[in-house]
């Protein structure tokens, strides 16, 4: 543990992990939507954007999905569980995968950021798709004061750990003026509150698809130990570097 690997998420999980080795699973995948990688939107210089970016066709999705779902499924501890990041347009392929492998749907959260793309012809779309699964759910682990006592209030009144565990969640994303970035990236805030109420400290966290690395650099932070693989070589190295120096955000060189 502690490692992460430059290779494909379904053979690395196959050959670098022992089944029920997982306490708990954080990713987001591929978004299979011929996503523009470089493209200088969010008032970013795409200068700082990493290269690299591998998309999923479409018509491979259901299929690319049951293959890393199977080894998740494999790696995962009978108390662990799996969170799914996904935009709207293959949710019915996660959902279906889901089905199909019998990992039970805990949870179907959305998380409200602060932004989203100019539109004319349709809603704006500023939420993101969360799944909470699990193998076992009668032995799936979870701690529900982990952030606030049972008694605490919330500052606009009524239960504090009620109001954090609605199933709407409402944090910002993360601006890196002026560092280098990948294309995508989650905030640390979303990491660690899944890893408060799904995890202990000394857990094994996996994200099969590291991306910036925002999983296993939170994980280290939160005194958890991670693994996880990244296909692209410019992420992989920028990951390494992150967790080689301590560092939270590289600062570009201009």
């Amino acid at each position: 543990m502690n490692k992460i690997y430059n290779e494909g998420c379904i053979i690395g999980m196959a050959r670098h992990l022992p089944d029920a080795s997982v306490d708990l699973v954080i990713t987001d995948p591929p978004f299979g939507i011929e996503f523009q990688a470089k493209r200088g939107n969010y008032n970013r210089k795409d200068s700082r954007v990493l290269e690299g970016y591998t998309e999923v066709k479409g018509a491979d999705y259901l299929e690319f999905t049951r293959a890393w779902l199977a080894e998740v499924k494999r790696v995962l501890k009978p108390e662990g569980s799996l969170y799914i990041f996904s935009g709207w347009n293959y949710l019915k392929e996660l959902l279906i995968a889901l089905d199909e492998l019998n990992l039970t749907l805990v949870n179907h959260l959305v998380w409200k950021y602060q932004f989203g793309l100019v539109t004319k012809r349709k809603y704006v779309t500023s939420h993101y798709h969360i799944l909470f699964a699990c193998p076992n759910d009668k032995k799936r682990a979870f701690f529900p004061y982990a952030r606030f006592d049972k008694d605490a209030k919330h500052p606009d009144g009524g239960s504090a750990h009620y109001k954090d565990k609605e199933d709407v969640w409402t944090i910002s994303r993360e601006y890196w003026n002026g560092d280098v970035k990948t294309p995508t990236k989650l905030p640390a805030e979303i990491i660690r509150k899944i890893l408060a109420y799904s995890s202990r400290p000394g857990d094994v966290v996996l994200d099969p698809f590291l991306g910036s690395g925002q999983v296993a650099v939170v994980s280290r932070l939160e005194g958890r130990q991670y693994v996880g693989f990244e296909i692209v070589p410019e992420y992989f190295s920028f990951v390494q570097k992150r967790l080689d120096s301590g560092v939270y955000r590289v600062k570009a060189e201009e």
